[in-house]
């Protein structure tokens, strides 16, 4: 069985071309939806006495699936009900505008750049429930925005706007974004794909994430195969992962 590869694997970038594969959507009552539900239900069992307002997904490298966990987990959460927003934070490597279908003209970056209004950037998606803030323009300054004032400030004003805010952040050794959100969400989950990630990056990961006193909440090992696996759980959420970290759609 293996869970960690010994080397990294460059993927494709279907996901920053086409957004993620929505499986909750497409195929609610299928068993891969049934375990973004259960990532669901374990989700809320691991802060049980602590409410939580902003949940972050992150991974160690790119192209190992936090978006499309992010996104279907954020679907199914608004399935039972949650007001949910979805924010693109991964302001280098955007996918939410794709993935929804939404406008990208303004989004995060155009909001802490001064240029859009929080109720411009809130988009309304096919999802009953579910709103999410797209990244916008590719900024030249993406740290800098993320650890201004105005995304702190933003941050609560949009406990304001829904019960739940997913953050959708770059992964957490390519760059330091992911760290400075950590920092100010709730919760932090690291996406961790079997047979992808190597075991020294997603130590590395963790320790950057505990340096900045994110609350790990825990790992959801993805992309997991009965073959992979030893034979007992199947599941292979599959979809357009991928992505060299850096967007071919600069504006």
């Amino acid at each position: 069985m293996a869970w960690f590869k010994r080397k990294p694997k460059k993927l494709d970038n279907n996901s920053l071309k086409y957004g993620v594969g929505l499986v909750t959507y497409d195929d609610p009552s299928g068993m891969v939806s049934e375990q973004f539900k259960t990532i669901r239900t374990n989700i809320q069992f691991s802060s049980v006495g602590e409410e939580l307002h902003s949940i972050m997904f992150t991974s160690s490298e790119p192209s190992e699936g936090k978006s499309t966990v992010s996104n279907n987990v954020a679907v199914t959460y608004a399935d039972q009900g949650t007001r949910v927003i979805l924010m693109d934070a991964d302001l280098r490597c955007p996918t939410v505008h794709k993935t929804f279908g939404v406008s990208n003209r303004f989004g995060l970056s155009g909001y802490l750049a001064g240029n859009a209004s929080l109720d411009e950037i809130i988009q309304p998606t096919m999802v009953d429930g579910l709103s999410v803030i797209s990244s916008g323009p590719v900024p030249s300054n993406p740290s800098e925005l993320l650890t201004s004032s105005k995304m702190a400030t933003l941050l609560d004003d949009l406990k304001e706007k829904a019960d739940l805010l997913i953050v959708d952040a770059p992964p957490v050794n390519t760059v330091t974004d992911a760290q400075l959100l950590g920092a100010r969400v709730d919760g932090t989950i690291l996406v961790v794909p079997q047979g992808i990630a190597v075991k020294a990056g997603v130590r590395r990961a963790k320790k950057s994430l505990e340096i900045v006193h994110a609350n790990i909440l825990g790992a959801i090992m993805n992309r997991v195969t009965a073959q992979k696996s030893g034979g007992y759980y199947g599941g292979y959420y599959g979809g357009n992962y991928g992505g060299y970290y850096g967007t071919e759609d600069k504006k």
